[in-house]
């Protein structure tokens, strides 16, 4: 007679963890979290070094702000120029102009202009906006049409329109950006006068509204070429090489031996893939950007902090350069670190660690 085996109650089926629950799901954050406020302290740790290395280099340039002050105010007698010091402090031991400085941009503090008379930073932050409409509006239709132009040239490398792509890539990287503005200004406001070549927005017009909006485009068209001209050349010669790097690569030829569609290996693989160095290159343009922008809206009188800067330095306007090199370096900063995070959108197992993006 057969005895019945004694069997284990098997235990009851439990669905696999949700994608970022569990023990790894935690540990991912935590590590995620820790990566971000290391991340965060080099932040603080760097922006105070540009803020005293930055104020260093400025106070230890040649000429005297008293003296500018004091022809604005129509007289240098040693009186008046005594006087200007003690007032800004500038007849004070540098460490101790430093030390005061530090504190101040602590509390939130950046300051006062000696030529505007105004706090600087309310004198910084509605310079802010048009800047930054400027830089991002240029750096996001410079990606576009960049990417754009080098992917459909790395798709027949030696056609013609990938030769005429190369050779705008060459042209549009060799030209100093003040030189392109100046063409695009004697091109559309002398031959073909069809965009404004000054200024945010039109005085006298009085525009509200959609029309207000339109008048702003119309005023940054030339502007933002000039950017998006250089940028773009940049961004299409990073593209298609790129691309071409990916697509003689061991997994392109297998994802074409299973059977996949050509448009899915080239968009789906190659481009996913080629991505990873043009984010690098958007967060490491942003400084040069902002470069650019102070040249462009000097040339152009867009009212940012690129015009800021040049009219400060014509007047040793030393606060505002401070507070402009702070906002700056902060813009980077954060630039940078968004960077890191979109690092990790594109493909998960990159990290956000010490070491940068690539850990």
């Amino acid at each position: 007679m057969a005895v019945p085996l004694n069997r284990a109650k098997a235990p009851a089926p439990t669905l696999p963890p949700a994608r970022g629950e569990g023990a790894g799901g935690r540990k991912g954050l935590a590590s995620l979290a820790k990566a971000a406020g290391f991340r965060l302290f080099n932040s603080v740790a760097l922006l105070l070094a540009v803020v005293v290395l930055n104020f260093i280099l400025i106070h230890s340039a040649p000429g005297d702000p008293a003296e500018v002050i004091a022809g604005e105010m129509g007289g240098s007698t040693p009186e008046i120029m005594a006087e200007i010091r003690a007032r800004y402090g500038l007849d004070q031991p540098l460490p101790k102009q430093i030390f005061i400085y530090v504190k101040s941009v602590a509390s939130g503090d950046l300051g006062y202009s000696y030529f505007f008379n105004q706090p600087v930073s309310g004198l910084i932050l509605r310079r802010v906006p048009p800047t930054v409409l400027l830089m991002v509006f240029s750096l996001t239709l410079a990606a576009l049409v960049g990417v754009t132009l080098g992917v459909i040239s790395s798709a027949r490398p030696n056609s013609p329109l990938s030769h005429l792509v190369t050779a705008f890539s060459l042209a549009g990287y060799a030209s100093p950006v003040f030189w392109t503005g100046l063409i695009l200004m004697l091109i559309f406001g002398r031959f073909w006068p069809i965009f404004p070549i000054n200024g945010m927005f039109d005085v006298v017009g009085g525009h509200k509204g959609l029309a207000y909006a339109l008048d702003v485009l119309r005023h940054m068209a030339l502007p933002s070429l000039t950017l998006i001209l250089l940028n773009a050349a940049q961004f299409s010669r990073l593209a298609r090489a790129s691309m071409l790097e990916n697509l003689s690569m061991d997994y392109i030829r297998t994802a074409r031996a299973k059977g996949l569609s050509e448009t899915r290996v080239f968009l789906g693989h190659a481009l996913r893939n080629a991505l990873m160095p043009i984010v690098t290159m958007a967060g490491l343009q942003f400084g040069p950007l902002l470069a650019g922008a102070v040249v462009v809206e000097t040339v152009f009188g867009w009212p940012g902090l690129g015009r800021l800067v040049f009219d400060s330095i014509l007047r040793r306007d030393y606060p505002v350069l401070l507070g402009i090199l702070l906002i700056s370096a902060t813009m980077v900063i954060v630039a940078n670190l968004l960077t890191d995070i979109l690092y990790r959108v594109i493909d998960p197992r990159v990290g956000v660690g010490r070491g940068g993006p690539a850990q």
